[in-house]
């Protein structure tokens, strides 16, 4: 139940976005250039790091939607996301995208918990500047994310399908245009 009422039975984030649509454009538009917009790292690889961010801060919703995304995105599909949000086992991804995790979980816990040392991993695993750059970013992005869901007690869907569909709109149109896409 969430802890204000939103006027509508949208799931988790999308239901505030539809509350509040003068911020979901930004919010949105946020999500799609860290996401989706050509980068250095795959669409898969960005969404993986979104859902590892959203699963160890424990946001059901986040989690269950980008983990599907990077599914989608991904060639090991979501056993390889499991295996890297269950066990963290980075194992079957280039030793670079498992520093870049490493990296998105120490901002996870806080900014300043990213060292000298795990840049230097990052950096001999063949991340870029622009990669690590882009990884704490979206794991800095994915915290106040998944804060604002949680944060407002916004629900999150109990059948994996509701995930599937809203993926498959994710990958169809990006988060403009996606399932929280509606402008002010």
């Amino acid at each position: 139940m969430p802890h204000i009422e939103v006027g509508n039975d949208a799931p988790g984030i999308i239901g505030l976005m539809r509350f509040r649509p003068e911020t979901a454009g930004p919010l949105n538009d946020l999500a799609d250039a860290l996401l989706r917009a050509p980068g250095p790292l795959s669409r898969g690889e960005r969404e993986l790091i979104a859902s590892y961010v959203s699963h160890g801060n424990g946001c059901a919703f986040c989690t269950g939607g980008h983990s599907e995304v990077a599914a989608r995105e991904l060639a090991g599909g979501m056993p390889a996301v499991r295996r890297v949000l269950d066990d963290h086992d980075f194992s079957g991804f280039p030793e670079k995208i498992g520093a870049l995790l490493t990296i998105a979980g120490l901002v996870r816990e806080g900014g300043k918990e990213v060292t000298e040392e795990s840049v230097a991993a990052a950096r001999k695993a063949g991340a870029t500047d622009v990669e690590i750059h882009d990884t704490v970013l979206i794991a800095a992005a994915f915290c106040m994310y998944n804060r604002y869901v949680d944060g407002l007690g916004a629900s999150s869907p109990t059948d994996p399908s509701s995930f599937a569909q809203m993926a498959d709109r994710v990958v169809a149109h990006g988060y403009a245009n996606g399932p929280g896409a509606r402008r002010a």
